[in-house]
């Protein structure tokens, strides 16, 4: 690679960082051609998420001075990066899933919006709902209140009619 095209590449990978919400710094010896073409093809489908192999010492220059400088520490043997710009929890699940079947990929390192993040806590990221699933619980907790006003209303109506309706029907049998 010559030095223009390395130039460029950390122009672009740290254009990348820098829109990137999330960063995950893999090992992927031992991992097939094939295996790697089907998580690339299963990542296509998570919006905003890419996976890169990327030599150690242009990550490095892309990576200085951008939030997610505490991954320089990880950029050690062969490495691939996950970045995600749009669903995070989705572009974590994809990338568990995978390494759940090929246990030779090893996650070495994470960082969210620039804070670092442990083995467990990517795996805990990837079991949240999806995005689309926290809306509609929100969207929930959100309509709650004025479902239970309007309820609360319509009873009070019942219940005046059913007091009434009693009434009625006493001076109903007492005639």
């Amino acid at each position: 690679m010559d030095r223009a095209k390395k130039e460029a590449f950390v122009a672009e990978f740290n254009e990348k960082l820098s829109r990137s919400q999330l960063a995950i710094i893999t090992d992927y010896r031992g991992i097939d051609v094939n295996s790697m073409v089907e998580f690339r093809k299963s990542l296509a489908q998570v919006e905003g998420a890419e996976y890169k192999v990327v030599k150690n010492r242009l990550a490095r220059r892309a990576i200085e001075g951008t939030d997610f400088e505490g991954l320089l520490e990880f950029l050690d043997g062969p490495n691939g990066v996950l970045l995600s710009y749009g669903d995070v929890v989705e572009a974590a699940k994809t990338l568990t899933e995978f390494m759940k079947d090929n246990e030779d990929m090893e996650l070495k390192g994470a960082a969210l919006d620039g804070a670092m993040l442990s083995n467990d806590q990517v795996k805990a990221l990837a079991e949240l709902p999806s995005k689309q699933v926290l809306q509609a619980m929100l969207l929930g907790v959100l309509q709650a209140p004025s479902r239970n006003f309007v309820s609360l209303l319509a009873n009070a109506n019942r219940q005046i009619i059913n007091v009434l309706a009693a009434y009625r029907d006493k001076l109903e049998e007492s005639t």
